[in-house]
C-alpha cells in the first residue's frame, strides 16, 4: 500500500542524493527505513546539533537510572519518532500480546527488581552493612574492661597526688609567710631584745623555734590522745607514739644548734617557764624523773616490764651522776680561771652580756687584748664553749630514755606514756602562768584555799 507522503519524500530525496542503491545481491532496502534516514539527514543540514552548540560535559549525575536506555533528544528524537511512525504500520501491524506490559509498567517493575536486589545484597552481599553494624556496639572483652578500670584508677590516684601536692605547697607557702612575719617582728624588736644585752640573735631565734615547736607538739599529742581514747588498733597507736618520740628529736636538733652558738642561754633556762626552771637539769628535764612520771601513769605493768623500767631508771640515774660530776668540775675550773684574773674590768662593762652591737663591746675587746686579761678570758671562753658538749650529752641521754620506754611498753601503754609526759609539762607551765597572774592581781581578788 502506497502513502502519498512517502512518495513525495522519495522524490525529494532522489533529486538530492540520486537514485536508491540496491544491494549487490539485488535486495531493495526498506522504503520506510530509507525515508527515516533521509529525514534525519535533512534535519542535520537545516539545524546544527545540540552537541555542536553546547560543550561536551561528563554526565556525572544522570537524571534517569543507568539501567534504562535514555531516550534521544532533539532531532534524534524527532527522526526516531518519525521512523517509528513510518515503520510502525508496516512492521508492527500485529496487535500487542496479552502478556506484554506497557513501558511505564516495565520501568516500575525493573525499579522494584533493582530495589529487591539491593536489599538482598545488603542482607547477604558484601557491599551492604555487616551484621555487627546492625546488631549495634559490641561489648568489650573482660581484658579491655580491666585495662580501662586500671587506667581510671591510675588517673584517680594521679589526681589525688596532685591535689595533695598542691595542698602541701599551699601549707608551705603559708608557713613561710608566717615565718617571714615572725622574722620581721624579731628584727623590729631586736633593739629592745638585744640592745639591753639579755639575748643573743641565736638565742632569740631559738626562742621563736621553741614556741613554734610547742604549738606543733600540742597537735601531735592531741592526735595521740584521740587515738588512745577511741581505742584505735595497736598499729595506729604505735605510729602516733613514734611520731611523738620523733618530735622530741626535733627539739633536740634545735637545742644542738644553739649549744654550739650560745650554750649559756640553754643552761640558764630562760626559754622555759619559771616552774619548769625549778626542775631544770643541763638544759632540760632529768631522764630519771621523766621515767618515774611515765611509769606512774601506765601502771599496772607486767613483771618483766616493771623490771625493765627499774633498770632504765637506774641506768639513767648513774649517767646523770657521772655527767653532773663532770659539769661540776668544769664549772669549778671556770670559776678559778675567772677569779685568777686580777686586772679590773673596763668602766664601760657591766653585768649584762656583751654582743657586737652593744655600746660596751669596744671596751670589752680592748680588755681582751691587754695583758693577763687576754689570757684568762680566752681560757674562760674555751671552757664556756665546752658547755655545749655537756648539753648535747644530756639531750642524748633524754632521747635514750624515751626510746627505751617506747620499746619496753606496748602500743597502748606508750601512747598513755607520752600523753602523761606532755600533761606534766603543761601543768608546770600552767602553774607559772597562774602564779604570775595571781601575784599581779589585787589582794582582795587572790583565791583562798580551803578553810582549816
Amino acid at each position: 500500500m502506497a502513502y502519498p507522503s512517502t512518495s513525495g519524500m522519495v522524490q525529494a530525496s532522489s533529486s538530492v542524493h540520486g537514485s536508491i542503491r540496491r544491494d549487490p545481491e539485488g535486495y531493495d532496502m526498506s522504503s520506510d527505513f530509507d525515508q527515516a534516514l533521509l529525514l534525519y539527514f535533512d534535519g542535520q543540514q537545516a539545524k546544527p546539533s545540540i552537541q555542536e552548540q553546547q560543550p561536551q560535559t561528563l554526565n556525572i549525575f544522570p537524571s534517569q537510572p543507568m539501567h534504562i536506555e535514555p531516550s534521544p533528544k532533539g532531532p534524534m528524537a524527532s527522526s526516531a519518532a518519525a521512523g517509528a511512525q513510518v515503520a510502525g504500520p508496516s512492521k508492527n501491524s500485529q496487535p500487542p500480546k496479552a502478556g506484554a506490559e506497557p513501558p511505564l509498567a516495565a520501568g516500575k517493575s525493573s525499579k522494584a527488581a533493582i530495589k529487591r536486589e539491593g536489599s538482598s545484597g545488603g542482607k547477604h552481599g558484601g557491599a551492604g552493612p555487616s551484621s555487627s553494624d546492625q546488631e549495634g556496639p559490641r561489648t568489650p572483652d573482660p581484658k579491655t574492661l580491666r585495662r580501662l578500670a586500671q587506667n581510671r584508677e591510675a588517673a584517680r590516684k594521679s589526681r589525688l597526688r596532685k591535689k595533695a601536692y598542691i595542698q602541701q605547697l599551699e601549707s608551705g607557702r603559708i608557713r613561710l609567710a608566717h615565718l617571714e612575719q615572725e622574722v620581721q617582728m624579731a628584727r623590729t624588736h631586736q633593739g629592745a631584745l638585744w640592745g639591753t644585752g639579755t639575748l643573743s640573735p641565736d638565742a632569740a631565734l631559738f626562742n621563736l623555734e621553741y614556741e613554734r615547736w610547742l604549738g606543733d607538739h600540742s597537735k601531735v599529742v592531741a592526735r595521740l590522745r584521740a587515738a588512745a581514747e577511741e581505742h584505735r588498733p595497736d598499729g595506729e597507736l604505735r605510729a602516733y607514739a613514734d611520731e611523738a618520740a620523733s618530735h622530741y628529736g626535733v627539739l633536740m636538733g634545735h637545742k644542738a644548734r644553739l649549744a654550739g652558738a650560745d650554750p649559756l642561754h640553754l643552761l640558764s633556762g630562760l626559754w622555759k617557764s619559771a616552774a619548769e626552771r625549778c626542775f631544770l637539769w643541763i638544759g632540760g628535764f632529768r631522764p630519771s624523773e621523766l621515767i618515774k612520771v611515765a611509769v606512774r601513769h601506765v601502771e599496772p605493768l607486767a613483771e618483766q616490764q616493771a623490771a625493765g623500767a627499774r633498770d632504765v631508771e637506774q641506768a639513767a640515774r648513774r649517767a646523770e651522776v657521772a655527767l653532773d660530776a663532770e659539769l661540776d668540775a668544769l664549772l669549778r675550773s671556770l670559776s678559778e680561771v675567772v677569779a685568777a684574773d686580777g686586772q679590773p674590768p673596763p668602766p664601760g662593762v657591766f653585768a649584762g652580756q656583751l654582743y657586737p652591737h652593744h655600746p660596751g663591746a669596744d671596751a670589752a675587746a680592748g680588755y681582751m687584748l691587754g695583758g693577763m686579761g687576754h689570757m684568762h678570758m680566752a681560757l674562760a671562753m674555751d671552757k664556756v664553749a665546752t658547755l655545749g658538749t655537756f648539753l648535747r650529752q644530756a639531750d642524748e641521754l633524754r632521747m635514750q630514755a624515751l626510746q627505751a620506754l617506747r620499746q619496753m611498753l606496748t602500743a597502748r601503754q606508750a601512747a598513755r606514756c607520752f600523753v602523761a609526759v606532755d600533761d606534766y609539762f603543761c601543768r608546770l607551765r600552767m602553774l607559772s602562768s597562774l602564779w604570775a597572774t595571781t601575784r599581779a592581781a589585787p589582794p582582795q581578788q587572790l583565791p583562798r584555799g580551803p578553810a582549816g
